[in-house]
């Protein structure tokens, strides 16, 4: 089985565990992947990492490299990419400190480099994006989880906003008319450009607030962290399942 690629979020800069072979400067037709891209193991297991703010620099959500990003990892032959997003709680099962694997999304994001369809190819590029996350990912995020024991919501509808600030609370009481679940501003168009290339796509969100104006307490980014240091332990634990359920497979 060819290796899958992780796509680290805010909080995880470097994949704790990942023994790095080398390091890959991938050259796209879109520009430079936010950083080098990681290719190692994790335990016997073959994996590629890649830090999509750029880590230890900061690209904000809106000026990543979505693009070469994702065209960089289908280049390097992986079988599926799991993204690592970090979000708002906006549902009441949504509270600070739970993991979440999202079936479905919203993206209210605009002006970023969504799709690789540039109009050359004579014919338009129309993905079915009914569901937005590859089914069979997913479902071996959730078996994952269960077999190592890794509290989680198995579905949600993740909203994908512009940033990088965050939202009013009259965004958010939208957004939960909407129907969202969590609120974050990096699952797309990662998710529709992996879409496009046919690598398999999947997102673990770590709730790591409550969303605009759902809590009396200020948001802090002090509290943020905090939150993000203790759910990237839980992330790794899900993640090494993953990996072993993948080998025994």
């Amino acid at each position: 089985m060819r290796p899958l690629a992780i796509i680290g979020g805010t909080g995880i800069d470097e994949l704790e565990g990942l023994e790095v072979i080398r390091d890959h400067r991938v050259s796209t037709p879109f520009g430079d992947t936010s950083r080098p891209i990681q290719e190692g193991r994790f335990g016997n297991i073959p994996l590629y990492f890649l830090q999509r703010h750029g880590s230890p620099g900061a690209i904000p959500p809106h000026r990543i490299n979505y693009r070469a990003n994702v065209w960089a990892l289908k280049s390097l032959g992986v079988d599926g990419i799991v993204a690592i997003n970090s979000v708002g709680g906006i549902s009441s099962a949504m509270r600070p400190g739970r993991l979440v694997i999202p079936d479905q999304v919203i993206d209210y994001t605009w002006g970023r480099e969504h799709t690789f369809d540039e109009g050359e190819a004579g014919e338009l590029m129309h993905i079915d994006f009914t569901e937005p996350y590859h089914r069979a990912l997913r479902l071996e995020l959730l078996a994952a989880a269960d077999s190592g024991g890794v509290p989680h919501e198995a579905s949600g509808v993740h909203g994908v906003t512009q940033g990088p600030r965050l939202e009013t609370a009259a965004e958010i009481q939208r957004m939960a008319r909407d129907g969202c679940d969590v609120v974050g501003m990096t699952g797309m168009p990662e998710a529709a450009l992996s879409r496009e290339l046919g690598v398999p796509y999947a997102s673990v969100c770590m709730v790591v607030n409550p969303a605009a104006g759902l809590d009396d307490l200020p948001l802090t980014l002090a509290t943020m962290r905090e939150i993000l240091a203790r759910e990237a332990a839980v992330v790794r634990q899900l993640l090494s399942e993953l990996l072993k359920n993948r080998q025994r497979a």
